[in-house]
C-alpha cells in the first residue's frame, strides 16, 4: 500500500501541483515567520551584549527623571565618592560613571528626528581613557567633545540627518533649541539606536549640566578584572548601596533586559504573521480536501479493484493518507526553503519603512525545521482525512459503476442541519455583541467566539446556498452567453460540496478583508469626527516629547505673530470624584471660543469665570450634578490646596474638553508641570499661509515642538490606522493568492473528469470558443458565489463588533466603504477569468475523438 501510495502521488503530479503549491505557500508563511521572530531575538541580543561588553555590573539610580531627578530633588547617591569606593573592591577593573538623558534632535532641513519615539533618542556622556578616546563609543571620525559647546553623535544618525563635523547641530533636551558643534562620529552597538533611536554624546560636565547635577550620575557600570566572578561582583558592589535610592544588576541580566526591551517593540511582528500563516493554512485545507475528493472520484474504479482483490478499508484509508504524507513532506521542504527567503528578505523590507532592526545572520533552530515540516504534513494528513474515510466506505461494485456520483441527500441533509445550528448560534452571539458597549477582554473573547461560529456555519452551509445564488447567476450568464452560460451554470451546480468548498476558500479570505475594511473604515471616520469635533483652531501647539510641557508664556508669544487673530492656552489637570478620577480644562474662556465650540445644555461659555466652571454632560450624569452645586479641584497628590467652583454650565462632552472647563487662574495651580499642554491658535482671515513656520521660531523652533493643522492633526492620529490596513490586506493576500489555486486546481480537475462530456459537446456542435466560455464562466460564477458570500458575512461581523467601539469612540458609527465593496467584488471577478485561463485553454485543446473515447 505503501508503494501505491508513491506510485499514485508520482502518477498525478500535475493535478497534486496546486495542493502543493498552497502547502508550500502556506508553510513558506510559518517558516519565514518562527525564522525571523527568532532572528530578531537574537540579532537585538547580541547587539545588546556586544554594547555591553566587558560590563559586570551596572548601578542605576532609582527614579531618576530628568535635571535633578524625579520631582527636581538632586541625586545624591551615584556621585564621585561612591564610585571611588566601587573602583577599590576586589576584583574590579574599572568604574565608569554615566550620565544618561534623552535628546531629541533637528535634522539639517530643520524636521525633527524620531520626535515620536523620544525614548529612544539616547544622550550621555563621553568619558575618554588616557589616550584620549572612549572605548565603549570607538571614534568613526573627529575627535570627542571637550568642551560645552561641543557634542558627538554615532555615524548612523548623522548620516541621516545631513550634519558634518564642523556644522552646528539643533536639539532640545525639554524645552527651547539648544546648539552645539559636531566635533565627530562615533559607532555604538546600542540596540535601542540600532531599532531607529539616536545617540547623542557630551562631556560630563556638560552631560551633568544638562541632565542632572555637577559630580551626580545616574549609572556606574563595572567592568572586572580577568578571572573575577561577574555575579560575585554584583553582590559586593550590592553591599556598598544605600538601602533606598539605588539598585546594581549584573552586566548580562542588563543585556538581556536591553535586548528583550528592544525586540519586544517588533515582537508583536512575528506573532501577527503567525495568525496570518494560520489563516493561510486553513485556507489550504479547502484545497487540498477539495483535491483528494475529486481525485479519489477519479480513482474510484482503481479504488474499487484493490478492495476486490483483497485491501481492506484501513488499507485504503492508510493509502490516501500515506499519499497525502508524502505530498505533504515534500511540499513543506519546499515551503521551509522559501520561508527562509521569506525571513531574510523581511528585515530590509521592514527597514525601508523605517523599523531599523540590527543586522545579523538568520538564526534557525532544529525546533523551527521539525514544527515548520510538522505543520504542513499534519494539515495535509488532516485535510485528507474525511477524502479517505469516503473512499473507503465505496463499496467495489458500485464504485466500478459510476466514476462520479453525486453527494447522498442524507449527508447533506445532515450538514444542512449542522450549519444552520452553527449559523445560528454565531448569529446570537453576534447580535449579543452588538449590544456590548465596551473593549474589555471577556468582551472580545464572546466577538471571536461569534465570528468563530458565524464563519463556521457559513462554510458548512455552502453547498446549500449555492444553488440559489449560482441559479441566479445562471440566468444572467445563459441570457448574455447562451449555451456556454447555460452549461457553465449545470457545472458549477452539479456537485455543490465541491463547489462550495473551492468558493469558501475565497470567501474566507474577502471575510475578513471585508470585516477589517469596514471596521477600519468606520472606526478612521469616527477618529477623525473625534478629534475635529469642537475643535475650530487651524493649529495646535503642543509639545511632542510629553502633555504639560509648554512655557506658561507660549500663548502670548504666539499671539504677537503676525496673521494671529487669536493665540489660547490650554493646560489641564486630574482631580479625584466619588465617581472616579475626572479631568478638568482650564483656559482663558472669552477667547477660547474663538477656537472651538462647545454644544452648551445649560448655560454658556461667557458664564465661566473665577471660581466657575462648566462641566460635560457625561460627568454631570455621571456625579449627579447640576446647575449651582459646588466642586472641590485639587490634584491626586493633594499639595495643592483644594477649591471650590461652582457649575454655571453643562455641555455635550467632546474631545477638545472633556469633563469639566474652567478658567486658566483656577487650573492652573494645580498642574503638576504648572506649564501649558497646548495652545490653540485661530489665523486672521487668509493670512495663514507660511503661519506654522512664524510659530515655530516664535517658540524657538525647538525639535520638540508640534505645530499642526487640523488636518495634520486628523492625519497623525489617523495614519496608523491606514498603516494597519494595509499591513493587513498584505498579510491577507496569501490565502487569496491559495483561494485562487483552489479555484485553478477544481477547474482544472473538473476538465479532466469531464473530458468525455467536453468531446461529446465538441461533436454536437460545440466549438473551441464556447468550451473557453463555458470553463470561464463556470470560474466566475463560483469566484462571484465566494465574494457575496464573503463580503456579505464581512459587513455583518463588522456591524455587531462595531458597538464595542462606542466605548472609547463616541462617534462611532459603521459606515460602508462602497468603492473599496466594489473593488472586491471586482477582483473576484477578475479571479474568475485569471483562474480559468489555463483550464480553458486546455479544455479547448482536447481531442474530440479521443475524449468521447476516453472511459
Amino acid at each position: 500500500m505503501l508503494r501505491t501510495a508513491l506510485r499514485n502521488v508520482l502518477a498525478h503530479k500535475s493535478r497534486l501541483l496546486m495542493t502543493a503549491l498552497a502547502v508550500l505557500l502556506g508553510v513558506a508563511f510559518v517558516s519565514g515567520t518562527l525564522v525571523f521572530g527568532d532572528t530578531v531575538a537574537g540579532s537585538f541580543h547580541n547587539a545588546a551584549a556586544k554594547n555591553l561588553k566587558g560590563v559586570a555590573a551596572s548601578v542605576q539610580a532609582n527614579g531618576a527623571s530628568g535635571p535633578g531627578g524625579s520631582e527636581g530633588k538632586p541625586i545624591t547617591v551615584l556621585d564621585t565618592e561612591l564610585a571611588r569606593k566601587i573602583r577599590a573592591l576586589p576584583g574590579v577593573a574599572s568604574v565608569r560613571p554615566t550620565v544618561n538623558g534623552s535628546a531629541t534632535l533637528a535634522a539639517k532641513d530643520g524636521r525633527p528626528v524620531n520626535a515620536d519615539n523620544n525614548w529612544q533618542n539616547l544622550a550621555t556622556n563621553y568619558l575618554p581613557g588616557k589616550d584620549g578616546k572612549d572605548s565603549r563609543f570607538p571614534l568613526a571620525a573627529g575627535r570627542g567633545p571637550a568642551a560645552e559647546g561641543e557634542l558627538v553623535l554615532d555615524t548612523r544618525t548623522a548620516e541621516e540627518t545631513g550634519y558634518r563635523i564642523g556644522d552646528t547641530v539643533r536639539f532640545a533636551i525639554d524645552g527651547p533649541a539648544l546648539t552645539k558643534k559636531l566635533v565627530g562620529t562615533v559607532s555604538t552597538d546600542d540596540p535601542r539606536v540600532a531599532a531607529g533611536g539616536t545617540l547623542t554624546l557630551f562631556d560630563t560636565p556638560t552631560a551633568q549640566k544638562l541632565f542632572l547635577h555637577a559630580g551626580q550620575f545616574d549609572e556606574i557600570t563595572v567592568a572586572a578584572k580577568a578571572g573575577t566572578d561577574a555575579r560575585a561582583l554584583t553582590d559586593r558592589v550590592r553591599t556598598l548601596l544605600p538601602e533606598k535610592g539605588a539598585s546594581v544588576v549584573s552586566g548580562a541580566d542588563l543585556a538581556a533586559e536591553q535586548s528583550s526591551g528592544s525586540s519586544g517593540d517588533s515582537g508583536f511582528l512575528p506573532k501577527l504573521l503567525m495568525v496570518f500563516a494560520g489563516i493561510a493554512l486553513f485556507v489550504g485545507v479547502f484545497l487540498i480536501a477539495n483535491t483528494f475528493t475529486m481525485l479519489i472520484a477519479q480513482r474510484s474504479r482503481e479504488i474499487a479493484l484493490m478492495r476486490a482483490v483483497g485491501a481492506s478499508r484501513r488499507q485504503v484509508v492508510r493509502s490516501v493518507l500515506a499519499e497525502a504524507a508524502l505530498l505533504g513532506l515534500g511540499a513543506s521542504a519546499a515551503g521551509f526553503v522559501l520561508g527562509l527567503g521569506i525571513a531574510a528578505a523581511m528585515r530590509p523590507l521592514l527597514n525601508a519603512t523605517g523599523a531599523d532592526l540590527p543586522d545579523g545572520p538568520l538564526v534557525i533552530t532544529p525546533d523551527t525545521v521539525a514544527s515548520s515540516l510538522a505543520v504542513g504534513v499534519l494539515v495535509t494528513v488532516l485535510a485528507a482525512w474525511l477524502p479517505s474515510r469516503k473512499a473507503a466506505k465505496i463499496a467495489p461494485v458500485e464504485a466500478l459503476s459510476s466514476v462520479d456520483q453525486a453527494p447522498p441527500t442524507r449527508a447533506l441533509v445532515i450538514r444542512n442541519v449542522l450549519g444552520a445550528l452553527l449559523t445560528g448560534a454565531g448569529v446570537l452571539v453576534m447580535l449579543h455583541v452588538a449590544t456590548l458597549r465596551s473593549l474589555s477582554r471577556s468582551d472580545l473573547q464572546i466577538a471571536m467566539l461569534g465570528s468563530g461560529l458565524t464563519l463556521s456555519g457559513m462554510i458548512v452551509l455552502a453547498p446549500l446556498l449555492s444553488r440559489p445564488l449560482i441559479t441566479l447567476a445562471g440566468k444572467v450568464t445563459t441570457r448574455w452567453f447562451g449555451v456556454s452560460g447555460k452549461l457553465a451554470k449545470e457545472n458549477a451546480l452539479r456537485n455543490p460540496r465541491r463547489t462550495a468548498a473551492t468558493a469558501s476558500a475565497l470567501m474566507i479570505g474577502l471575510t475578513l478583508i471585508t470585516a477589517l475594511t469596514v471596521a477600519g473604515h468606520s472606526t478612521q471616520q469616527a477618529m477623525d469626527k473625534q478629534i475635529a469635533q469642537g475643535l475650530t483652531a487651524d493649529y495646535t501647539v503642543s509639545n511632542n516629547l510629553h502633555r504639560g510641557a509648554l512655557e506658561p508664556g507660549a500663548a502670548d508669544k504666539v499671539a504677537r505673530v503676525p496673521g494671529v487673530a487669536a493665540a489660547v492656552p490650554v493646560t489641564s489637570t486630574g482631580f479625584g470624584t466619588k465617581s472616579g478620577r475626572e479631568v478638568i480644562t482650564g483656559t482663558d474662556p472669552k477667547a477660547f471660543g474663538k477656537t472651538a465650540e462647545l454644544d452648551f445644555r445649560a448655560g454658556s461659555l461667557r458664564d465661566i469665570g473665577p471660581g466657575k466652571i462648566a462641566v460635560s454632560d457625561e460627568f454631570a450624569d455621571k456625579a449627579g450634578l447640576k446647575l449651582g452645586d459646588t466642586l472641590d479641584v485639587g490634584t491626586d497628590t493633594g499639595k495643592t490646596e483644594k477649591k471650590k467652583l461652582t457649575v454655571v454650565g453643562i455641555y455635550a462632552q467632546t474631545r477638545a474638553v472633556q469633563d469639566a472647563l474652567g478658567t486658566l487662574a483656577d487650573v492652573f495651580p494645580h498642574s503638576g508641570s504648572k506649564k501649558l499642554d497646548k495652545v490653540l491658535v485661530k489665523a486672521e482671515p487668509g493670512k495663514d499661509a507660511g503661519l506654522e513656520r512664524k510659530i515655530r521660531a516664535a517658540l524657538g523652533d525647538s525639535p520638540l515642538l508640534k505645530v499642526q493643522s487640523q488636518d495634520q492633526l486628523i492625519k497623525s492620529q489617523g495614519g496608523a490606522m491606514t498603516t494597519a490596513l494595509n499591513m493587513m490586506y498584505g498579510l491577507l493576500s496569501m490565502a487569496v493568492v491559495i483561494a485562487v489555486l483552489g479555484v485553478v486546481n477544481t477547474l482544472a480537475m473538473s476538465v479532466f473528469e469531464r473530458t468525455r462530456e467536453i468531446g461529446m459537446l465538441r461533436a454536437i456542435g460545440l466549438d473551441r470558443a464556447g468550451i473557453k466560455h463555458m470553463v470561464r464562466l463556470e470560474s466566475i460564477v463560483i469566484s462571484l458565489f465566494g465574494a457575496v458570500l464573503g463580503i456579505g458575512t464581512g459587513i455583518f461581523l463588522a456591524w455587531a463588533g462595531g458597538g464595542m467601539m462606542t466605548s472609547s469612540m463616541k462617534t462611532y458609527e459603521m459606515a460602508l466603504p462602497w468603492g473599496r465593496l466594489g473593488i472586491f467584488l471586482a477582483l473576484a471577478l477578475a479571479i474568475g477569468v485569471l483562474a480559468a485561463i489555463w483550464p480553458a485553454r486546455r479544455a479547448a485543446r482536447l481531442n474530440m475523438l479521443r475524449s468521447i473515447q476516453s472511459a
